[in-house]
């Protein structure tokens, strides 16, 4: 009996508990950055207006094949910086200069999407890109064309969720951001007003 009335009581707060509040970035994005790019840009239709669809980390580990200890490391340390489980990319073919065959493990990636990539952005540039050593801002030359952006990190200690003492190589990585802009200069208007610090232009400041 006792046992059934803890049970009630235990559904009964998970039920009365608060929603998680959103993003303070998917916020800013609805309440600030839509209604700023549709003046700069002339938007009338909201559905038109660019959003950030997700976000991709990607390591690249040529030594993985031969190093096990390296690749189990690489993807604890990636799901300790995104809050979400990595997936092993492996070769598609085999390469016979770099003794490698296909099927070999190359690298770990993570992509983002909803709540988690709004929450990885936030701590990136608030947290993480201010620990960059003669940090003078992104470059602005970096996007695809087709207004998705990609920067190069060439430390995975800049994040604070990194383990000094655990680190078995220093490693860098590439972080996608994918925009649905369609336009480098749309692409890089709507990353520039979440916060993103281009290099010679003035950062956004997130309240």
């Amino acid at each position: 009996m006792a046992e059934k009335k803890k049970k009630d009581q235990d559904r009964t707060e998970q039920v009365a508990a608060p929603p998680a509040p959103p993003p303070r970035l998917r916020a800013h994005y609805r309440t600030t950055v839509c209604p700023k790019l549709a003046q700069e840009f002339g938007f009338t239709n909201p559905n038109a207006l660019p959003r950030l669809e997700k976000i991709v980390l990607n390591v690249g580990l040529g030594e993985a094949p031969k190093n096990a200890k390296l690749l189990d490391t690489t993807v604890e340390e990636l799901a300790a910086i995104t809050g979400q489980r990595p997936v092993v990319t492996r070769a598609k073919k085999a390469i016979s200069n770099f003794s490698l065959r296909a099927g070999m493990p190359v690298g770990v990636r993570v992509t983002l999407r909803g709540a988690q990539m709004w929450e990885f952005l936030d701590r990136f540039i608030s947290i993480a890109v201010p620990r960059i050593r003669d940090f003078r801002g992104f470059p602005t030359r970096a996007f695809d064309g087709r207004g998705s952006y990609t920067v190069g990190i060439r430390e995975q200690m800049i994040f604070p969720e990194i383990d000094y003492d655990k680190v078995e190589k220093i490693h860098g990585m590439d972080i996608t951001f994918v925009t649905t802009a369609g336009r480098d200069d749309l692409g890089m208007a709507l990353l520039r007003e979440m916060g993103m610090p281009f290099r010679g232009q003035t950062p956004v400041t997130i309240g």
